[in-house]
């Protein structure tokens, strides 16, 4: 027999969608979602649609973050520095975004749709600017919590970190 008192896992993904758009970082990258899909939107409408690349490239990994942090799996899978990783995708998102929306601006005289996503570009280039400057605080915060509070050097005692510096105690 089926249990029917417990929760379905369809309702607990539900659960941590709502739980997780509520929270700062959630709600930039839903943010950074759904200003990418409006970016999409108008530069498909456009004269020009090549610029539409841009757009679905950060769509696609603001969603991916979205799920990865979601689920909690950057706690899971740690293989990879999570978080230098968003750090990472919202710069390269805010300079890509900056600069093909200035392009769309400047040079979009006589189509609308071009110009209106050079101007959402432009609000989507903020956007994850700030998505930078959160992500920067945060790994500054962590680096100032896991610093050795004495003023002595700490040696890491990895056989590759040993074999370096074998290497390059006789140069000095």
């Amino acid at each position: 027999m089926a249990d029917t008192t417990g929760t379905s896992p369809a309702a607990n993904c539900l659960e941590k969608l709502k739980s997780y758009v509520k929270t700062p970082k959630g709600f930039i990258l839903s943010a950074e979602i759904l200003i990418s899909f409006i970016i999409l939107i108008c530069y498909a409408a456009s004269l020009y649609g090549g610029y539409s690349a841009v757009a679905i490239c950060e769509m696609v990994f603001a969603i991916i973050f979205f799920i990865i942090f979601m689920m909690e799996l950057d706690k899971q899978i740690q293989l990879v520095n999570w978080v230098w990783s968003d750090f990472f995708r919202a710069i390269i998102g805010a300079i890509l975004y900056i600069i093909t929306s200035l392009i769309c601006v400047i040079g979009g005289a006589g189509d609308g749709a071009r110009i209106a996503g050079g101007v959402f570009g432009l609000i989507a280039g903020l956007l994850f600017a700030y998505d930078t400057y959160t992500i920067y605080l945060q790994i500054k915060s962590t680096r100032q919590h896991t610093a050795a509070a004495t003023g002595e050097m700490v040696l890491i005692s990895h056989p590759s970190y040993f074999m370096f510096y074998l290497i390059l105690i006789p140069c000095f």
